[in-house]
């Protein structure tokens, strides 16, 4: 598990176990979470107004429900401030992921998007299963593999396109991945070994493990191991994303790997992230 070659937070390299598992061939879909919402009456994260005792600071209209948008920009910017591509949309959700004036009428069949962790873990509570542990999640990704890629070392094998990830350059120009700008239905891009699909590149996937600056080897002496990691609150810690989005591009983002990983606040709702689940056996 991990990776020496990339961003720092992927290393050390190092084995890891885990139990008997199953997941889920696809991220969870439009179709499959209204379903679960039709069932429940739950209202996403994104649905509900900021609480203001979290935000003090910020004036009565900023804490109407909402989420963050992507939106491309004019033309090149600094690459370093996220701030120029993503905005907050008062009324974005999951049935509106860009703002009230969108929909999902002809996307019953792509993930679900602008589901934060909590929303992830209701549904998969719901749905009789949990989210998946990172080293699950990572394991399923390679399928037995051990190359940069699930597929190979080579990004492109014989110039075909493996995922579903930005073409062009970002955050301005992006011609779409075999046709699709954003996410797209599941199951468009090629299965990895394990016959997954879009595990990686469509969208980022909750993890419940706790993202830290580097993973937590358990020492064979007194050094550092999981079971010692500091405990911080629900508005603190980021959990682990995983497989990358159809926003990863080379020059910004070279996050389209099983070994790759993103921490992010479990409130978070976005247009490039989303889940699927997993059962223990």
């Amino acid at each position: 598990m991990g990776s020496q070659q990339f961003y720092p937070e992927e290393g050390p390299v190092h084995d890891q176990r885990v139990g008997p598992f199953a997941i889920e061939q696809h991220p969870v879909t439009n179709a499959q979470f209204s379903e679960f919402v039709s069932d429940t009456g739950y209202v996403t994260v994104a649905e509900r107004p900021l609480d203001p005792a979290l935000f003090p600071d910020l004036p009565p209209e900023d804490l109407e429900p909402g989420a963050l948008v992507f939106t491309r920009t004019p033309g090149p910017v600094d690459l370093s401030d996220w701030r120029q591509w993503w905005r907050w949309s008062v009324g974005a959700d999951w049935r509106h992921p860009f703002g009230p004036a969108s929909n999902i009428a002809e996307k019953a069949d792509h993930p679900v998007v602008q589901v934060s962790y909590y929303d992830a873990e209701a549904y998969a509570t719901w749905a009789g299963g949990r989210l998946p542990g990172e080293a699950e999640w990572e394991y399923a990704a390679r399928a037995g593999s051990a190359t940069t890629y699930a597929w190979g070392d080579d990004v492109r094998p014989a110039g075909r396109l493996m995922a579903n990830t930005w073409q062009g350059h970002f955050p301005y120009y992006n011609t779409g991945a075999a046709g699709w700008v954003g996410t797209s239905p599941v199951g468009s891009f090629p299965a990895n070994g394990f016959e997954l699909v879009d595990m990686i590149g469509n969208v980022w996937e909750w993890t419940t493990t706790t993202c830290q600056t580097r993973h937590l080897v358990a020492s064979p002496c007194c050094g550092p191991s999981p079971a010692a990691a500091p405990q911080v609150d629900d508005q603190a810690t980021r959990k682990a994303l995983k497989g990358g989005s159809h926003l990863c591009a080379p020059e910004y983002c070279l996050r389209y790997r099983p070994s790759a990983r993103s921490p992010q606040s479990l409130d978070t709702s976005t247009t490039h992230i989303g889940f699927r689940c997993v059962v223990s056996l």
